[in-house]
């Protein structure tokens, strides 16, 4: 079976009698974080409104695996091998919270992971300098593993 993902800003317009998944509130997933969807029956076509927002993949004919790349909202389709629509969600990405402590300096932010100890972490809003030396650091440290 050929499963596919497709990532198109699309609306849908869904046919009468058609057994449709949807929340009445959001689906919320957490920046740089990966949720686990079960969904009622085989897919094979999952479509993200917005794919800078998020990510889905098929991980088996009934899970997908979503991811949340940047802040926003966005939806999420998925559709059946005859192209029939299985779920259609609002789809939120947030800030993880917990444990995170951000440091004003004038206009420059920069963000802390305190879990326990405070560590730098690649944050998106903040400062662009700081944010920049943060990702070289991190794409150093991969290259001296390889």
């Amino acid at each position: 079976m050929n499963k596919q993902v497709l990532f198109l800003a699309v609306g849908l317009t869904v046919a009468a009698g058609a057994t449709v998944t949807s929340a009445q509130e959001p689906l919320f997933v957490t920046v740089d974080q990966a949720r686990v969807m079960q969904i009622s029956r085989p897919a094979e076509t999952v479509i993200i409104g917005n794919p800078s927002i998020a990510d889905a993949v098929i991980r088996d004919s009934q899970t997908l695996v979503i991811t949340g790349r940047s802040y926003g909202t966005t939806n999420l389709i998925v559709l059946d091998s005859d192209g029939q629509p299985i779920a259609d969600e609002l789809l939120t990405v947030q800030a993880a919270e917990d444990f995170l402590v951000t440091m004003y300096v004038g206009n420059r932010r920069a963000t802390y992971s305190c879990t326990p100890a405070c560590q730098p972490t690649i944050t998106m809003g903040d400062d662009l300098e700081v944010f920049d030396a943060r990702v070289g650091q991190v794409q150093g440290a991969g290259s001296l593993s390889r």
